[in-house]
């Protein structure tokens, strides 16, 4: 009998997957693809300085996941860790206003003063793939060529486990890792004060725009303050996935973008 090509199997007769069929994009509204759904129970993670679970705007229920850096070895402790800036506070606080019923977990891979390695990034960022979650939150980046490599490959592990990634763009004029790759949902800011509007550009690499300038944000100490930021126009859309993924679990990262650029109030 002649040898199959590798990875022709999955398109057996016997094997071959029943997808679900969705609506025509011209057909696909808001209220189709998360309705009023909350994102109950959708496994978010907000890949940052941590997560103040404290915090009014986050109301607890908050996991979590520290990568430590130990010599050559990365080590991943779940206990409870605090925030030691501000930011991913900030991140988990507009995504729990747009999906209240999501589940949170804090992948802490930022230190004081928002530092921190690629490496330990990239611990963080595998962590999550390996360990449930539905979609990212990544309002960070690195610019530099040396990580370039190791996070393409990550990216395209979560991509074919069906987990999108919501990066920010680089508030700088130059690319940042991995809000380039053409895989991930890339986004930038506008200042429109509205938290469920966004743009869809149709000449990446950042592909959508949502609210990131002058936006009120929680803060450390259970304090708020006014913030400008990709950084704060990414969790806005991670909410909005969240929601989507909590009604309709089943699509794939390339249906999640189709249907955010269906949904984009610049479309016509």
């Amino acid at each position: 009998m002649r040898t199959r090509p590798a990875w022709s199997t999955a398109f057996d007769a016997g094997s071959l997957p029943q997808v679900e069929r969705i609506a025509p994009l011209e057909a696909v509204t808001r209220e189709w693809a998360w309705g009023e759904g909350t994102g109950d129970g959708v496994k978010v993670a907000v890949i940052d300085s941590g997560v103040d679970a404290d915090h009014p705007a986050v109301g607890g229920g908050v996991e979590y996941a520290a990568v430590i850096e130990q010599g050559d070895e990365m080590v991943i402790e779940t206990t409870q860790h605090t925030d030691d800036f501000g930011h991913g506070t900030a991140c988990a606080g507009i995504i729990r206003r747009l999906a209240p019923g999501c589940a949170i977990t804090s992948v802490k891979v930022l230190g004081p003063g928002l530092k921190g390695h690629g490496a330990v990034f990239g611990a963080g960022l595998r962590w999550a793939i390996e360990n449930g979650m539905q979609v990212c939150n990544l309002s960070l980046g690195t610019t530099k060529r040396d990580f370039y490599a190791m996070l393409h490959e990550l990216v395209d592990e979560a991509y074919f486990n069906g987990i999108p990634l919501v990066t920010a763009a680089n508030n700088m004029p130059f690319p940042s890792y991995p809000s380039t790759y053409s895989s991930v949902i890339s986004v930038a800011a506008h200042g429109v004060p509205d938290d469920e509007l966004f743009y869809f550009n149709p000449t990446p690499p950042v592909e959508f725009g949502a609210l990131g300038i002058d936006v009120r944000v929680a803060w450390l100490n259970r304090e708020w303050i006014t913030a400008t930021g990709n950084s704060f126009a990414a969790p806005h859309l991670t909410g909005l996935v969240a929601r989507l993924l909590g009604e309709r679990p089943n699509l794939s990262v390339v249906q999640v973008k189709a249907i955010l650029r269906a949904l984009a109030d610049n479309v016509r």
